[in-house]
């Protein structure tokens, strides 16, 4: 980068009154052949409406640029509208400190200090107040400085396209389109002195990811989110009593870890089929079927007594004579919803004549919406993008695996739906021996959390792990604030990036 200057400091400060001289004869020079000029009386009026919105960079004690703007309504400035009626003709009076819509109404930087990205700083600092004051978006109406070359050749939209593919270069779209701001639309005569861009000018809009709407609600759902994930134990159990000491145990030990989420592995209640191995396989995972519906209902109660959300894992359930591996997202309001396993192994197919799922849903939660995925489910990537496209933001696998390369690929899988979907992606499952039941012989787990792979994520996109083999809780903190940032300033943005022009997915008729 090329200057004549020596820049030894550079630092942005509210604009002041006494400011006004220097910030007089900037504009003077940069716009003496458009004849534009903001008077004492207008800058006065700007800071006394709005003094936040009002900044000025200072190179060395000398001011070089100045940033304007007003809060208006969405309404006002969605739709054709011309820089006379957003300002009032310039007298501001169209502020209106509870509206939704930061606008920019002048950025400047003086000619002799320009490619110093000077001006990429205000832009920061009008999206940090955006984010600060809760705004929805930042707007406002651009010049196409260069489209007078080619306006008898295109009209206002092909150049649009041509400047963001980058092959036609614009001083002002450019620049706009590479600080993250979008188009909504052309709007016609916005300044209506401006031959070069032909009297038309682009509507910009740059989104405010971490905007809440104005709610009614008492409770904010937290940015941050704990986990507990139990590794559990394969032992002996003789009633549905001695499973549920241990399911309250550690129910209470994640509990008083102030956790939002406790996950149970799949099928963390097969012991109790020792009792039935006089039956056949079939027969006895029917039999524990039995105790599914109040094992739920014990679990709803646990999660209103412990103020927590439970994820329960798996269980055997009948429904409609068939026999499915379902769970139940159990809320500490007291609600429940089932979910299903979608695809079930050869194992559970052959052995015990389990049937397919169809339900593919998200979940709302007073942490945000999130998925679950059963076992081997997690081994189909088209279930969690689906989510994903839902708003998923964790995804919860219980899981049951005997050998260790049978949960290599359930850890694998998880892993890569984090990275893919953008989410967390947090994973329990069953350790030990059951001697004494058919079918369910051996147990091998490492439960985890996974995060995506970015910046402002571990580096292996692991976030904990818990020793393997080991009977144990795990309890983990997730950001959702990061997953944000991700969607809109990652590295890489595997949702936006998807080629949904060449390419779709979605779900058939019959499923859910």
């Amino acid at each position: 980068m090329e200057t004549s200057h020596k820049i030894n400091k550079v630092g942005l400060r509210n604009l002041h009154m006494e400011d006004y001289d220097q910030l007089a004869r900037s504009f003077k020079r940069i716009y003496a052949d458009h004849d534009v000029f903001w008077t004492r009386e207008q800058i006065k009026k700007l800071i006394t409406i709005f003094p936040e919105g009002q900044v000025v960079i200072i190179v060395d004690d000398k001011i070089v640029g100045c940033a304007l703007s007003i809060i208006v309504d969405y309404n006002m400035v969605k739709g054709d509208h011309t820089y006379a009626q957003v300002t009032g003709n310039e007298t501001f009076n169209t502020h209106k400190p509870n509206g939704n819509i930061l606008y920019g109404i002048e950025v400047f930087i003086h000619p002799d200090y320009r490619g110093l990205r000077l001006a990429r700083r205000m832009y920061e600092y009008r999206k940090e107040l955006c984010e600060k004051l809760n705004l929805k978006a930042i707007m406002f109406g651009g010049r196409i400085p260069n489209y007078y070359k080619y306006a008898d050749t295109m009209r206002p939209k092909e150049y649009i396209d041509k400047v963001r593919s980058r092959e036609i270069y614009d001083p002002v779209l450019t620049f706009q389109l590479s600080n993250d701001f979008h188009v909504r639309r052309v709007i016609r005569n916005y300044l209506p002195n401006d031959e070069e861009s032909k009297h038309c000018a682009t509507l910009l809009q740059w989104d405010n990811i971490y905007y809440q709407p104005p709610t009614d609600s008492y409770v904010e759902r937290k940015p941050t989110v704990r986990i507990g994930c139990v590794q559990w134990q394969m032992r002996s159990y003789h009633s549905i009593d001695d499973v549920f000491e241990q399911v309250e145990f550690f129910v209470d030990a994640v509990s008083d870890y102030k956790s939002d989420f406790i996950l149970f592995p799949e099928y963390f209640n097969a012991p109790l089929m020792a009792k039935y191995n006089d039956m056949g396989e079939a027969q006895s995972i029917r039999a524990l079927a039995e105790y599914t519906e109040e094992m739920r209902d014990r679990f709803v109660e646990l999660a209103i007594s412990y103020n927590i959300n439970i994820i329960t894992g798996s269980m055997p359930y009948v429904k409609d004579d068939g026999l499915y591996n379902v769970g139940f997202l159990c809320r500490r309001d007291g609600s429940y919803d089932m979910y299903e396993k979608i695809h079930v192994t050869p194992d559970e197919q052959k052995s015990w004549g389990l049937s397919c799922g169809n339900i593919v849903k998200t979940f709302d939660t007073d942490c945000g919406k999130i998925g679950v995925l059963i076992c081997y489910d997690v081994e189909f990537p088209e279930l969690s993008r689906i989510m994903a496209d839902d708003g998923m933001q964790i995804l919860f696998v219980p899981f049951m695996t005997d050998t260790q390369n049978a949960y290599s690929r359930v850890r694998v899988c998880a892993q890569a739906r984090a990275i893919e979907n953008e989410c967390y992606v947090a994973i329990a499952g069953s350790v030990g021996n059951l001697p004494r039941v058919h079918n369910m012989d051996i147990q091998y787990a490492q439960s985890a959390v996974f995060t995506p792979c970015d910046f402002a994520f571990p580096n292996n996109g692991m976030r904990a792990e818990a020793t393997p083999n080991t009977e144990m809780i795990l309890v983990s903190d997730v950001d959702l604030s990061l997953l944000n940032e991700l969607h809109t300033y990652g590295s890489v943005r595997n949702l936006r990036d998807r080629r949904n022009d060449l390419y779709e997915l979605k779900m058939k008729k019959g499923g859910k």
